[in-house]
Parts: structure tokens; sequence; C-alpha cells
């Protein structure tokens, strides 16, 4: 399952850049995960490090973007191997 960043995100910066997959972005108002590159970071991490650095735990599963470890397996594996 992708993660999603409510509108709790306070914009401090710090998931940005701890995320392999570059899928966080500066959205309008607040950062916002794109579902497409979002992997929890399995294959690269134990634990998805944009939820282990944030200081108001505004990182949630998205609902919309239910995918089971397999499925995030083999999107980790189509974009690292596409680099």
């Amino acid at each position: 399952m992708a993660l999603l960043i409510t509108d709790e995100c306070i914009n401090c910066d710090v998931c940005e850049p701890e995320c392999p997959n570059e899928a966080i972005f500066q959205g309008e108002e607040i950062y916002e995960i794109d579902p497409n590159r979002c992997t929890q970071c399995v294959g690269h991490y134990d634990t998805p490090q944009c939820i282990e650095v944030c200081p108001v735990d505004c990182i949630l599963p998205d609902p919309k973007h239910s995918e089971s470890e397999e499925q995030l397996q083999a999107k980790y594996e189509k974009l690292t191997s596409a680099a």
C-alpha cells in the first residue's frame, strides 16, 4: 500500500530527502507522495523512512492504493531496473 501525507503536515522538509524512490514532493500546500513510486521502502529498508523521521506522524497508508508486500516488491524491482 502506498503511503499518504495528511493535511497535518507542517512542511518541515525532513521526509523528502529520506525517500529512496523519490516519491515525495512538495505539493501546492503540503508534501505529497506519488503512489506510483512509493514502495513503503520495500527493497530498501525494513520500515518506511518517511514515517521514521516525521515529527508529527502525518504519514499513513493510503486506502486508495492497497498493495501487498509482493506488489510493493515488484514495484521496487521495476523502479530500480529502470534506473
